[in-house]
């Protein structure tokens, strides 16, 4: 009896020791999946405090931060810091400033796009910002570098700023950060190709919920008619894409709203980045969900909400890293494009 008790022991930990472990790859391991957004340890109420906002979070303690100026803090998802000073600016971002983006000049009364900016760019600006909102407590270095977590000799010894407008170039230098905004749009990267008649998107948009009742919103899917991105979808996914994923066989994606859709438009050409479509704020280094054809947790970094490896084990050239799979989802074709973009159409992601 004690061997058999012993025995459904080992087999049960070795259930849960396989369902800790990544599906495939190596990534960060051990720690708290919160990692840098613990926040030395406040944790949550780092960012959403229980009571009176930023006020509750001690006001703006870093100095230059300032006296809290958003008389609405903490009205919106408890959030504990000072959005005020972010309210109406123009942002510039990446080629030289050619993405711009008006933000929300509050947080009260707001349409369902100006919701995902507040809560998409405006509350990651709150804490990564360091140029406008300069109350941010951090050492404005990766918590993975500093931490000595990242793959090892893939990164130089130099800090990995995690301050935008305050990196180290010009003050307010936003140019050399990703696109965001209305015209860092599906269309833009060529998810619609302008060169068909009508013009075929690689994402539609599907209202009435993602082709069944049972979904609750409208969404964002993969063109089941565009085989090449259908196969991508399938060998890695479309995390940061496609919404809701309920109904389709091909969105893999299903978290809510990656993307903002203008206000009133069905155009998924229009549908547009902004922070929180690649990063998700709740876990630093896993991703877990169903990637390609396979439902599993995989590694990542940065905060990144879909599988993204840069020490992915790369063998031979049959596999491609999940770092370069996950650009992919948005540059589908030209230089640099996607295998299957280019017609290679058997080679498979390394997570």
């Amino acid at each position: 009896m004690k061997k058999i008790l012993v025995l459904l022991y080992i087999v049960g930990f070795a259930g849960f020791a396989m369902a800790q472990t990544y599906t495939s790859g190596t990534g960060i391991t051990g720690i708290d999946k919160l990692g840098a957004h613990q926040n030395g340890g406040r944790g949550c109420v780092g960012c959403h405090a229980p009571h009176s906002g930023a006020r509750g979070n001690g006001g703006n303690a870093a100095g230059g931060g300032g006296a809290v100026t958003d008389p609405n803090t903490g009205n919106y998802a408890l959030w504990g810091e000072d959005l005020g000073p972010l309210y109406a600016q123009l942002l510039q971002f990446g080629d030289y400033g050619g993405y711009g983006i008006v933000l929300p000049a509050g947080s009260g009364g707001l349409n369902g796009e100006q919701e995902q900016v507040l809560t998409g760019v405006v509350m990651c600006l709150s804490c990564h910002d360091g140029n406008i909102a300069k109350g941010a407590m951090m050492a404005n270095q990766s918590y993975e570098q500093a931490r000595g977590l990242l793959p090892p000799g893939l990164y130089g010894p130099q800090p990995i700023p995690t301050l935008l407008g305050n990196d180290g170039t010009a003050a307010g230098n936003y140019q050399n950060d990703h696109p965001i905004g209305p015209w860092a749009n599906l269309a833009a990267v060529g998810l619609i190709n302008p060169t068909a008649t009508p013009a075929v998107a690689r994402v539609v948009w599907q209202t009435g919920g993602c082709g069944t009742t049972s979904a609750p919103a409208d969404c964002l899917y993969v063109n089941p008619s565009d085989s090449a991105y259908v196969l991508f979808s399938q060998h890695y996914g479309t995390f940061n894409v496609t919404t809701k994923g309920i109904g389709s066989a091909n969105a893999t994606g299903g978290r809510s709203n990656p993307l903002v859709m203008p206000q009133g438009s069905t155009d998924p050409g229009a549908a547009y980045l902004v922070c929180t479509t690649c990063h998700t704020p709740h876990s630093m280094y896993t991703f877990s969900g169903k990637a390609g054809n396979v439902t599993g947790t995989y590694p990542t970094y940065f905060f990144l909400a879909a599988p993204y490896n840069p020490g992915a084990p790369i063998t031979d050239a049959t596999k491609a890293s999940s770092a370069t799979q996950f650009c992919r989802q948005c540059h589908f074709t030209g230089a640099g494009g996607a295998n299957e973009g280019s017609g290679i159409n058997t080679v498979t992601t390394q997570f």
